[in-house]
This record gives C-alpha cells, sequence and structure tokens, in this order.
C-alpha cells in the first residue's frame, strides 16, 4: 500500500469519526493560535519599544546622575543627585565631539484648566531638548534661552495633554494652573504616539530652571541628554563626557562614579534582548498547550488502536507488513495534527488582529512564527502518533482476529 493509499485511509478513518477527530483536533488549534498569538504579541512589543526608542534622538548620550549617601552609584531611596546646569554649559565648552546638550529635571503634578484636569509628567529641559530628541513643534513655539534664565512660568503641550484640557479648543495663549500657579501655553508638540501605558504625547514642556525652582525645590538635575556630532563619534563623545564630569565632580580613591553614560545603540541592545526573553518565554508558555493538544492525539491514537484491532488482525491476514499498519496509524496522528496546525494558524491570525485592534497593542505576526507553529504541530503528531502506531503493528494477528 502506497503513502496516497495510506492518507486517503486516514482521511476515511477521520470522517467517520468527525465529532472524536474534532475535539482532538482542538487541542492542536488551540495550541498552534496561542503560539502564534503570542509571538506576535511579543514582536510587537519588541517593535515598539525599539521605535520609541530611536524617536528618542539620533547620536545620543544618556547621562544619569545619582549617588547614594552609602557610596553606591544611582541609589534609589536617599539618593543624592550631583548634575547641575552649569555642567550643561561646562560640556557645551569642553567637548567637541558634542553638538548639544539638554538637561531633563522630570516630575509629575497635577494640570488644570477650569473644571478640567491632567495628572501629567512634566519635563523641565532648555529649547535644545526638541533637536536632540526628535520633538517639533505642531503649533506655537518653544520657550527661547532668555525665558529659562528668567525662571518663566510658559509651557508647551503634548497632543494628549491639549486634547484632555482643551477638547477641540486651541490650546496656545490660555493659561493652566500647575501646582497652585498660573502658566502660560506657548506651544503645542506634533504627536509622537503611544508606547504600551507610556504616552510621548501626554507631557508639557517647561523651562528647566522654573521647574527646578518651582517645582521640585533643588539646584540638581537627574539626568542629560547629550547629542555628538555624528554616529561615529559616538564613542568620542562618551570619553569626553566622561573626562569632564569627573573633573567637575571628582570621587575619593575607591568610590564608584556618580554617573552612568548610555548610548541610544546600548539602550536598542539591551532592549532587542529583553524583548528576545520574553518572546521566548511567552512563546514556551504557549507551547505547553501544544504539548497538551500533542497528548490527546495520542489518547485518541490508542483508542483507535484498541477499537480496530480486529481491522488490523485483517489487514496482516491479507499480508500487511508491520510497517504498513504503523505507517497507517503515524499518517492519521500526522493528519490530525496538521489539519489542526492549519485551522490554528488562521486563529492565531486573527486573534493577533483582534487582539491588537481591541487592546491597541500592536501585533508584528511573521512567516517564521508560522512556520514554527505549523512545523512543530507536524513534529507534535509524528512524536505522539509514534507511540500508538508502534503499538498496532505489534498486535499478533491471530490474536487480533480474537479480539471481541
Amino acid at each position: 500500500m502506497n503513502y496516497w493509499d495510506s492518507i486517503l485511509i486516514a482521511l476515511e478513518g477521520l470522517v467517520a469519526n468527525k465529532m472524536r477527530a474534532a475535539l482532538t483536533v482542538l487541542g492542536v488549534v488551540i495550541g498552534v493560535a496561542a503560539v502564534i498569538t503570542m509571538l506576535a504579541l511579543a514582536r510587537g512589543a519588541q517593535n515598539q519599544m525599539l521605535t520609541r526608542i530611536q524617536q528618542m534622538g539620533t547620536n545620543v548620550l544618556s547621562v544619569f546622575s545619582g549617588r547614594s549617601r552609602s557610596g553606591m552609584v544611582r541609589g534609589g531611596m536617599g539618593s543624592v543627585q550631583v548634575l547641575t546646569l552649569d555642567d550643561v554649559d561646562a560640556i557645551v565648552e569642553a567637548c567637541p565631539s558634542v553638538k548639544a546638550v539638554a538637561p531633563e529635571a522630570q516630575t509629575s503634578a497635577q494640570v488644570k484648566y477650569q473644571d478640567q484636569n491632567s495628572n501629567t509628567t512634566i519635563v523641565g529641559t532648555t529649547p535644545e531638548y526638541l533637536d536632540i530628541r526628535n520633538y517639533a513643534i505642531r503649533d506655537g513655539r518653544i520657550f527661547t534661552a532668555d525665558e529659562v534664565k528668567a525662571y518663566r512660568r510658559v509651557a508647551v503641550i503634548g497632543p494628549t495633554t491639549a486634547t484632555t484640557l482643551f477638547g477641540d479648543a486651541a490650546p496656545v495663549g490660555q493659561m493652566v494652573r500647575i501646582n497652585g500657579s498660573q502658566y502660560e501655553i506657548i506651544g503645542v508638540l506634533k504627536s509622537k504616539g503611544a508606547s504600551g501605558f507610556n504616552d510621548q504625547d501626554d507631557q508639557l514642556l517647561i523651562p528647566v530652571t522654573t521647574v527646578l525652582r518651582r517645582m521640585m525645590g533643588t539646584r540638581n538635575i537627574r539626568s542629560l541628554s547629550v547629542q555628538a556630532v555624528s554616529m561615529t563619534a559616538m564613542d568620542q563623545a562618551s570619553a569626553e563626557v566622561t573626562a569632564e564630569l569627573a573633573k567637575r565632580h571628582p570621587v575619593a580613591t575607591g568610590e564608584d562614579s556618580p554617573f552612568e553614560i548610555r548610548s541610544q545603540a546600548e539602550i536598542m541592545n539591551m532592549a532587542q534582548e529583553t524583548g528576545q526573553m520574553f518572546t521566548l518565554l511567552l512563546g514556551g508558555i504557549a507551547g505547553v498547550s501544544l504539548l497538551v493538544g500533542g497528548i490527546g492525539i495520542m489518547n485518541i491514537m490508542l483508542v483507535s488502536v484498541t477499537e480496530r484491532t480486529r481491522e488490523i488482525g485483517i489487514r496482516k491476514a491479507l499480508g500487511a507488513r508491520r510497517g504498513d499498519i504503523q505507517r497507517q496509524f503515524l499518517i492519521e496522528a500526522m493528519v490530525l495534527s496538521l489539519c489542526g496546525g492549519a485551522i490554528g494558524v488562521l486563529m492565531g491570525m486573527l486573534g493577533s488582529l483582534a487582539i491588537s485592534h481591541l487592546a491597541s497593542m500592536e501585533a508584528t505576526v511573521t512567516l517564521a512564527s508560522i512556520g514554527m507553529s505549523f512545523g512543530f504541530a507536524a513534529l507534535v503528531g509524528i512524536f505522539f502518533g509514534y507511540y500508538p502506531a508502534v503499538q498496532a503493528s505489534r498486535l499478533d494477528p491471530i490474536e487480533a482476529l480474537r479480539y471481541e
């Protein structure tokens, strides 16, 4: 008996037991659909993360400050931040590989306009922040260097915050209240979009001097964004910034540096590694359901062997070899898993699109995930169908014919 005849007989056997075959296939369908959906969501989250990092600006170094009182770097509670606005001017003057520097003093506050309010992110910075972080002005203008020096209460609002507070009205020229003080909206940012729970459009940019004095009550800042003159100058810029800060903020022998400098490339590599680990984790969890579906195939095939014992005896009496019997049951198991795999691929793609639409999350289905899921389904059919097939091929024809 050739392979085509074996496939036809396998299909006839499955059609004869439609309900049992459907329930068996259901386990594989759920498993494959879960694998594709999980991988699509993980890949989509990774792509969103990388896109957001790229939107943060090119040729950018992030300088973080934070020395704990016990001397540890970047302590949490009780950490002492040592960067100041004077460091910004010093880096620009002393580092030829640096194109621009923008301080970032970040906090959160309740922003009110008439009877509307929004708990949003406040970023204290300078005009250079827009070019470094790839922001653009949609309406109005950014505050000037003179307004930064004068501690002016002016703000550039993000599109999400603007919609929350003003609806369809024009924000420019309006006054909002932050921590009991009035601030004038002088500009609106162009939208950069949300990334998961982090909305880049939900923020207010305010002169850094105003934020430090009027909101945070400190002279020290948490971080600097440093733009190198080119991608090839990133390492040189990092070395120059490190040397300048070490000169301005010396530490005792044996103490760690109170600064940490990271490039966008390092952050992207970390994001990619994290995304890959996340993808493997979700894929592994979803793969368990596919294994459960394979166990269901094995159970059904063992039941099928028992039910068709006399049939096997008759076929062996008529000259069927052990290989023919084994191939027959193995093909049946593979047909079950491949049918389930095909349906599961379709369900996984539809499920990914549905979750992406309903939850506003990016889901990226790739050919690699489809091929892996479908191939794994085929392997499940072979692996879990092999034992029942061997059991069927080892039946003694005389004992099989006597079976009732």
